[in-house]
């Protein structure tokens, strides 16, 4: 996605500076810190929150910004997000088509907005297919490699595994699949997964995995090509994009 972004502010004549916060960093005091520096013409904000506060200090402000995601205010603004919620709900059908029922789901911490549209999407496949949601199916977390690998373990050695997995991302995807190894299990026979790949990673594991790939470059790009929108036409519509995941079958 930087790489996108980066591409794209070039060719617009602008250069792209990139300000790096942990999870204990306040978000809104790194936006308060560019708004304060006067050295920016506008933001991409990302890694949005239920309610996020920046939004609506940055539309108080009147500073050109656009969101890469979404965020549950009742006020319009400008942003580009990717379609998490048909992701999930995809992702958890096609497991379902394979015939599982118990169906385990990646989220990252619950704050997190797109996790709460995958968390919809998920619970939406399971309400139309009258399958009741298990709690101890979902985990939450940031998804390292060794936290997912911990996670999915836990799960396999219940009395009642998932046979089915919907992974959140590349990193999940191979802490699953170190958990099946160590259980003699094997993925799209013993358990089944579908994941979100914006890597393209999956293509190249000798593993039947099923894929939501989306073009994070062109995220990038687009983003870019919104807030120089929003910076020439501070009063113009404002524009919002949805971009879907293309689906690629396990072969």
């Amino acid at each position: 996605m930087i790489e996108g972004m980066t591409l794209a502010a070039r060719k617009a004549g602008y250069s792209l500076s990139i300000y790096s916060t942990t999870p204990d960093d306040d978000p809104v005091e790194s936006v308060q810190r560019q708004l304060q520096a006067r050295s920016t013409d506008g933001l991409i904000i990302t890694r949005l929150v239920s309610g996020d506060p920046r939004v609506k200090l940055l539309l108080d402000q009147r500073m050109p910004f656009v969101a890469f995601g979404r965020t549950d205010l009742d006020t319009a603004y400008p942003y580009v997000d990717v379609d998490n919620e048909q992701i999930a709900y995809e992702a958890t059908r096609r497991l379902m088509d394979k015939g599982c029922r118990r169906i385990a789901l990646q989220l990252l911490v619950p704050e997190d907005q797109a996790s709460a549209m995958r968390l919809s999407g998920y619970a939406r496949a399971m309400a139309e297919a009258g399958i009741p949601i298990d709690q101890s199916l979902i985990g939450h977390g940031m998804f390292t490699m060794e936290s997912s690998a911990a996670w999915f373990d836990r799960l396999l050695a219940c009395s009642d595994p998932p046979t089915g997995l919907a992974c959140a991302n590349e990193l999940g995807l191979l802490g699953a699949l170190h958990a099946l190894g160590k259980r003699g299990l094997a993925p799209g026979s013993d358990v089944h997964i579908v994941t979100r790949d914006s890597t393209r990673l999956a293509r190249f594991l000798p593993a039947k995995i099923e894929v939501h790939s989306v073009d994070m470059a062109a995220v990038g790009r687009k983003l870019v090509e919104v807030l120089e929108s929003r910076i020439n036409n501070p009063l113009g519509p404002v524009e919002t994009i949805l971009l879907k995941g293309e689906f690629e079958p396990g072969e």
